[in-house]
């Protein structure tokens, strides 16, 4: 199987845009695909989406805690249930959650397989709150 086989998906880009040539929306599929979504996931919280509140990840509920062993633990195993449930595409092997203190950034990595094809890929999302100027 191709890593743009059809098979994997195709769906609106993320952020989503649109294509004035084409009068369509821009679509993005494969991998691509697979990595918006999981970027979709993890900046979704818990209750956002109307008609699929149980969908998203739930990250920001954790944005003024303490990173001990204990929270990384937590977070590691809350995305890889929310990888489980929403992301039916791939099989999560490993997820780590790096803590840097001073920034205020969660590097999350995610190594995963993409089911029916025997390739192996890795995500990597720093997480973080964006400030705005005013």
């Amino acid at each position: 199987m191709a890593i743009e086989d059809p098979f994997i998906g195709r769906g609106w880009s993320f952020p989503p845009a649109f294509d004035k040539q084409e009068a369509g929306v821009v679509m993005s599929t494969g991998i691509r695909d697979i990595e918006e979504s999981l970027r979709i996931i993890f900046t979704t919280a818990l209750g956002e989406r109307i008609m699929n509140p149980l969908f998203g990840c739930g990250l920001d509920d954790s944005v003024f805690e303490v990173m001990n062993t204990s929270r990384i633990s937590y977070l590691e195993n809350l995305i890889r249930t929310a990888i489980i449930y929403h992301e039916p595409r791939i099989d999560a092997d490993q997820v780590t959650v790096e803590p840097d203190q001073f920034a205020g950034i969660l590097t999350i990595g995610v190594g995963y397989k993409v089911r029916g094809a025997n390739s192996r890929f890795n995500f990597v999302y720093p997480y973080y709150l964006t400030e705005r100027a005013a």
